[in-house]
């Protein structure tokens, strides 16, 4: 007989774990350069970090007060439910499960194969294993779709499992960075790290030539936008704690805690590790690394050849625990959004192992043909704004719930509200317009996309009305 209900089995270590693991993928070892090239110099590298890093925190401290307030499966579609109605709710899942987290699941998959080659050369993205005319299939996406259905199939039996991993994988990587860190910081250049940062806040474009573009002060303040795209891609996902609060110990108390906690560990990773990079590579080559593999040239500068299996061994690691905790957490929205009758009704059942199983394996199905395009760059983008967009809203949405229902309890309350929630709203408006400016092809995709849920939310109320 199935389970009806989900079991909290998960504590305040296993959350924190499911925050900073679903935030670590493969951005980390990769952003930099395309970072370096659009803003040219070491400071403004870090700066775009601490502003992500600003930001992250921001927003996860912000939901620790809904987490506190609804304490439900489904995380961040119930809080945009509550402050608003049900279609903001509908276009959230529905933008969710067609481009944030299939998206972000196919790019950290095809991230995994990219750097499973160095090692197994036969699985490489430059190999053509069925060409189809319309479609080129390489090992690469082959492979990064068995992961997700491997990892869907763990995560079917039980949230156990995917607990295990997890905070097996989690540990082993943050371990594995703090060593890659500190092992770059004890062998820096200091004629390196000195060219580095002279003249370290002069923003200007850099081209893989090696040649200078100076920007207008508009375009300089694009051209941060566009390289957050990278940043804020790497440090998402670390709401995904929140959909699967059915499933945690005290979750009133240990989601906001574990937000807070992951968020912080994840920012100061990724400050530290940009860092180490301009402590052994000059900017040219952070900007020029192949295939945009920074963590690759710096391994090779601090460990020598066998610097190259490092990464690849740690990005595999980092990977393959990041798309656990994102395929573990997001079908549990399906799960909340077909209970409310807005997605298919057998998304809505739990099996003897008590998890959504069949959203599990539809979640799959989409993810794998996301997998098909091949596209890390393009789905980071398309990701980005609309998850940003999001952010927003169910932020604004704490605002709304304090005028409309100022006596709920509220065990943990927004820090530093009114004032750092509305510097996350600025910041993230800024953020999103000026990416539909200096970055509309695959902006304006997502955005699409988010609003083609409005007729389908129109025409499952109306199946609902029906059924009733």
């Amino acid at each position: 007989m199935s389970e009806t209900k989900f079991k909290p089995v998960l504590g305040l270590w296993d959350a924190t774990m499911i925050v900073a693991g679903s935030m670590i993928g493969s951005g980390i070892f990769i952003v930099g350069a395309d970072i370096v090239r659009n803003v040219g110099s070491s400071g403004w590298l870090i700066g775009v970090w601490l502003i992500t890093g600003f930001m992250t925190i921001t927003a996860a401290v912000s939901y620790g007060e809904l987490s506190g307030m609804f304490p439900k499966a489904g995380g961040q579609y119930v809080y945009l439910k509550e402050s608003y109605n049900s279609l903001i709710a509908f276009l959230y899942g529905w933008s969710f499960f067609a481009v944030i987290q299939t998206g972000t699941i196919a790019a950290v998959g095809v991230a995994f194969s990219k750097f499973t080659a160095y090692l197994i050369p036969g699985v490489s993205e430059d190999l053509v294993l069925l060409d189809l005319g319309f479609l080129t299939i390489s090992p690469a996406q082959v492979l990064s779709i068995a992961t997700i259905v491997l990892l869907t199939y763990i995560n079917s039996r039980g949230v156990e499992g995917g607990k295990a991993i997890q905070t097996t994988l989690t540990v082993t990587k943050l371990v594995s960075l703090f060593g890659l860190i500190i092992a770059g910081l004890i062998m820096m250049n200091p004629d390196v790290w000195s060219a580095n940062w002279t003249n370290a806040w002069d923003l200007h474009k850099l081209n893989v030539d090696g040649s200078i573009e100076t920007y207008t002060t508009i375009a300089a303040i694009g051209a941060i936008a566009a390289a957050m795209v990278g940043s804020i891609f790497s440090s998402d996902a670390w709401n995904n704690v929140t959909f699967i609060a059915g499933e945690i110990k005290n979750p009133q108390r240990n989601i906001g805690l574990a937000l807070f906690l992951g968020t912080l560990i994840v920012t100061i990773i990724y400050v530290t590790a940009n860092l180490m990079y301009t402590a052994v590579l000059p900017l040219n080559e952070i900007a020029t690394a192949e295939k945009d593999r920074v963590a690759v040239a710096a391994s090779h500068v601090i460990f020598g050849n066998i610097g190259t299996f490092i990464i690849a061994v740690m990005i595999m690691i980092s990977t393959f625990g990041c798309n656990n905790g994102l395929i573990l957490a997001g079908a549990r929205v399906y799960y909340t959004m077909a209970k409310d009758g807005l997605f298919f009704k057998q998304a809505g059942q739990l099996n003897r192992f008590a998890v959504p199983q069949w959203a599990l394996w539809f979640q799959c199905v989409l993810a794998s043909l996301w997998c098909l395009s091949g596209k890390y760059g393009d789905l980071l983008d398309m990701v980005s704004f609309v998850v940003v967009l999001f952010y927003m809203l169910t932020i604004i949405g704490i605002f709304i719930l304090r005028k409309q229902r100022p006596e709920a309890p509220r065990p943990y309350k927004a820090f530093g509200y009114p004032v750092l929630p509305l510097v996350y709203i600025l910041m993230g408006l800024t953020f999103c317009t000026l990416l539909i400016v200096y970055k509309p092809k695959f902006t304006w995709p997502g955005l699409i996309i988010t609003l083609i849920g409005i007729p389908i939310y129109y025409l499952a109320m109306q199946k609902k009305k029906q059924k009733d």
